[in-house]
């Protein structure tokens, strides 16, 4: 049983900053791999931001430059920092393992 809990989210004015964290508890040793997802309303989930187990840290184009993945700290917490939030940003963000568990997600609202 592994279990992943979003927090961080919340209201932000554009241009400001948030931090996500994504913290993996249970049957997990270690981070390998993970990836965060957003979903807006009427909208498709679609990838934010991941690492591989190679080393690839990959993005989105439309967060390229404002968005970090951070790599699992010891207590198996993956951050996102998110900066110059757009009010495109919008959405509820979801980490996710490679084997497809995912967390509830957090809600993030840009809005003036």
């Amino acid at each position: 049983q592994v279990q992943l809990v979003e927090s961080g989210g919340g209201l932000v004015q554009p241009g400001g900053s948030l931090r996500l964290s994504c913290a993996a508890s249970g049957r997990i040793f270690s981070i390998n791999a993970m990836g965060w997802y957003r979903q807006a309303p009427g909208k498709q989930r679609e990838f934010v931001a991941g690492f591989t187990s190679g080393g690839t840290t990959n993005y989105a184009d439309s967060v390229k430059g404002r968005f970090t993945i951070s790599r699992p700290n010891a207590k198996n917490t993956v951050y996102l920092q998110m900066n110059s939030l757009k009010p495109e940003d919008t959405a509820v963000y979801y980490c996710k393992l490679p084997s497809g568990n995912w967390g509830q997600g957090t809600q993030v609202t840009v809005s003036s």
